[in-house]
C-alpha cells in the first residue's frame, strides 16, 4: 500500500520518462551503501521450490522475469535481480550508441493501465554497456536484448547484430534478437520469413555456426496468425532456443476513438492478445522450445493464464510500474499457493494445461 497510497501519486505528478529517472537515481544512489542488495532481497524475494525451474538449460529460481526496455543501460542489473524477480532482461542495446527519438516519447493511460512508448532504443550502445557489464558482480539469471541500430541500413542488419551480441554474449545467460519494436524504422520487416532466415542463420555464422548461449527471438502482436504460425516453424528449423511473445502492439483500438500518440501501446490493453499468440504459439511449438509470455501481466491471476496457456516463463513491465515494486512478490506468492492448493508440485506442471485441451 506503501507505493498505491505515496509513492505512486508522488511519481505520477512527473512526466512518465522523468519519473522513471527519479525513480533509477534512487537505485544509483543506493547501490553505494552496504547490504543494500540484501535489504531488498529481504523485502522483495519470494522462494519456493515450487517455483524454481530449467528453461533452456537456465536454472531460473522463479518464473517472473523483468522485462527489457526497464533497464536500457544495464547499470540497474545488480539491484533488480534482489527485487523478487526470477531473471532481468537488460536492453534493448545496439552497435551504436544512439540518443532514441525526440521527447516526449513516452505516455501514461491510467484508467487503461497502459503506457504508449516511442523511445527509439535510447542507449550507450553495445561497447559501454559491455564496460558496464565487466564491472558488475553477476548474480541472477540476466538477459541481453539487442536490436537494430536506427542509422544501421537494413542490407547490413547482420554484421549490426553481430557486433553487439560479441561484446555482450559473454555477461549473458540468454540473448534474444529484437525485430519487433515499431519504434526503428523499418525493423518489424525483419519478421518476414526469407529475411529472419537471413538474419538468424548470419548471427550464428558470426560464432562460426553455432550461437554460445540459448537464443529467443521475439514477435509482434501485429503479426497475422499465418505470419505467427510461419514464423515459428521458422524458429524450428532454425534451431533457435525460444520465443518471447510478444512486443508493443501499434493497435491503439482499445482505447477509444482517438487521435492517439504514435508509438508502441503495452499495459492491459495487451493481455488478451498476447494470452493467444502464446496459446496458440504452444500448440504449434509442443514444448520443443520454450516460450516466454509478456504484455499486460498484472496480477497473479493473469500470470497464471499465461503458464495454463503455455508459457514457461513471464515478463512484466508495464503492469510493473502500475502495481508497485512487490509485484513479482505477489505473482509468485500467488502462484506459489495456487499450486499448494492443487497438490502441483512445480511451476512446470501448469504450462499449457488450457492450451492442452483445445
Amino acid at each position: 500500500m506503501f507505493y498505491q497510497n505515496l509513492l505512486k501519486p508522488i511519481l505520477f505528478q512527473f512526466d512518465p520518462e522523468s519519473a522513471h529517472h527519479l525513480a533509477t537515481s534512487f537505485f544509483h544512489i543506493s547501490q553505494k551503501v552496504p547490504f543494500f542488495h540484501q535489504t531488498l532481497a529481504s523485502i522483495f524475494e519470494y522462494q519456493s521450490s515450487r517455483l524454481s525451474q530449467e528453461v533452456a538449460g537456465i536454472h531460473f529460481p522463479n518464473p517472473v522475469g523483468l522485462a527489457a526496455g526497464f533497464d536500457k543501460t544495464a547499470e540497474l542489473f545488480p539491484s533488480f535481480i534482489h527485487m523478487g524477480f526470477g531473471s532481468v532482461e537488460v536492453g534493448t542495446i545496439t552497435a551504436k550508441e544512439q540518443p532514441g527519438n525526440e521527447k516526449p516519447r513516452l505516455f501514461r493511460y491510467g484508467k487503461e493501465k497502459a503506457l504508449i512508448n516511442r523511445m527509439g532504443f535510447n542507449n550507450p550502445g553495445a561497447d559501454q554497456v559491455a564496460g558496464i557489464l565487466k564491472l558488475q558482480t553477476k548474480k541472477g539469471v540476466r538477459g541481453i536484448n539487442a536490436g537494430k541500430s536506427k542509422i544501421t541500413p537494413l542490407e547490413e542488419s547482420v554484421s549490426d547484430y553481430v557486433y553487439s551480441f560479441q561484446k555482450l554474449v559473454p555477461y549473458a545467460d540468454y540473448a534474444v534478437v529484437n525485430v519487433s519494436s515499431p519504434n526503428t524504422p523499418g525493423l518489424r520487416s525483419l519478421q518476414s520469413k526469407d529475411a529472419l532466415t537471413e538474419l538468424i542463420t548470419g548471427i550464428k555464422k558470426g560464432f562460426d555456426g553455432k550461437f554460445p548461449i540459448p537464443l529467443f527471438l521475439k514477435f509482434a502482436p501485429d503479426l497475422s496468425l499465418q505470419e505467427l504460425n510461419e514464423n515459428l516453424e521458422l524458429c524450428l528449423s532454425l534451431k533457435l532456443d525460444g520465443v518471447i511473445l510478444t512486443n508493443t502492439t501499434l493497435d491503439k483500438s482499445s482505447l477509444g476513438e482517438g487521435p492517439h500518440q504514435e508509438g508502441g501501446l503495452s499495459g492491459n490493453p495487451l493481455f488478451e492478445k498476447s494470452l493467444s499468440f502464446v496459446s496458440t504459439a504452444y500448440q504449434i511449438l509442443k514444448g520443443k522450445i520454450p516460450i516466454i509470455g509478456v504484455g499486460g501481466i498484472d496480477s497473479g491471476a493473469k500470470a497464471l493464464k499465461m503458464f495454463e496457456a503455455g508459457a514457461n516463463l513471464i515478463q512484466i513491465y508495464t503492469g510493473y510500474i502500475y502495481e508497485g515494486p512487490f509485484l513479482p512478490r505477489t505473482i509468485n506468492s500467488y502462484l506459489d499457493r495456487h499450486m499448494a492448493k492443487n497438490n502441483i508440485k512445480n511451476i512446470a506442471e501448469i504450462v499449457g494445461i488450457n492450451s492442452r485441451v483445445k
